[in-house]
């Protein structure tokens, strides 16, 4: 997966949704929610023992919400690396790096994929 990037980002924030369209044509979706839960940040994820170049499982399995929190404000590339999200409340620390966010992914074959580690 190393040599995956994105062909393109379509953001769609009446349906709360970034879709990234893969060079191996794989369209990942991604809510609001996931990628608020998913925020790559020191201060979202603990501390830097609790860093990781995948998500943390539990994510897949919290709600959807509709707050400021979990409002996209805006999104910006990160030279050829990756993204950073600002968020209605403020918060834009986290770089999602396009490893990241493959791995972040939350469709069924890609899930699959990170769990049994293909």
């Amino acid at each position: 997966m190393n040599d995956l990037f994105p062909q393109g980002l379509i953001l769609n924030k009446k349906d709360k949704k970034l879709i990234i369209t893969w060079s191996d044509d794989h369209i990942s979706a991604y809510t609001f929610s996931i990628l608020r839960y998913a925020c790559p940040c020191v201060e979202c994820r603990g501390g830097h023992d609790q860093m990781s170049a995948e998500p943390p499982g539990e994510i897949f399995y919290m709600p959807v919400e509709d707050n400021p929190t979990t409002r996209l404000k805006n999104i910006e590339n990160i030279g050829s690396y990756g993204i950073t999200i600002e968020w209605e409340d403020g918060h834009h620390f986290g770089i999602y790096n396009w490893l990241y966010l493959r791995a972040l992914c939350p469709c069924p074959i890609c899930r699959e994929m990170m769990i049994y580690g293909q």
